[in-house]
């Protein structure tokens, strides 16, 4: 069973700002609640080819992982991929205008499940569902009052 998970959330700030923002591997660790680090593989800025290495508590679980960026279209769209672990994950952002100041972002995970967690699938896609709700959230707060998230 395969988990594909798609959240969105309107932005009041333009897409290429957004985009910058939250298409930049760097900024993750300050608006993802679970992301504790990222490292660069290969040299900023992303670019189809980086890879970065993850470090993230999900489900009370330490995770480490590499993402490695398929398809980036700059201001519209990225998708990064992992391969590793029991759970293998594409992660793919958006960026559309919403009006003349707003930007709608969504964010798709989906991947699947190996072993013990193939099992915890519907428990996995709904945590998937609260964590990036809360994300979008916190990018959202951060983008419109240059708040910390």
């Amino acid at each position: 069973m395969a988990v594909d998970v798609v959240s969105e959330i309107i932005i009041n700030a333009p897409p290429e700002r957004v985009a910058a923002y939250a298409g930049d591997p760097s900024n993750a660790p300050e608006w993802y609640i679970n992301i504790e680090s990222v490292e660069w593989q290969t040299d900023p800025p992303v670019a189809v080819g980086s890879r970065m290495n993850f470090v993230a508590h999900f489900l009370g679980r330490r995770l480490a992982y590499t993402y490695e960026v398929l398809e980036l279209v700059p201001g519209r769209s990225l998708v990064m991929r992992t391969t590793q672990g029991p759970f293998p994950m594409e992660t793919t952002y958006t960026w559309q205008p919403h009006d003349a100041a707003a930007t709608r972002m969504t964010l798709r995970n989906r991947g699947e499940p190996t072993g013990f967690t193939r099992i915890a699938t519907p428990v996995l896609a709904a945590a998937m569902r609260r964590a990036n709700a809360k994300d979008l959230a916190a990018l959202r707060r951060h983008l419109e009052t240059g708040e910390p998230s």
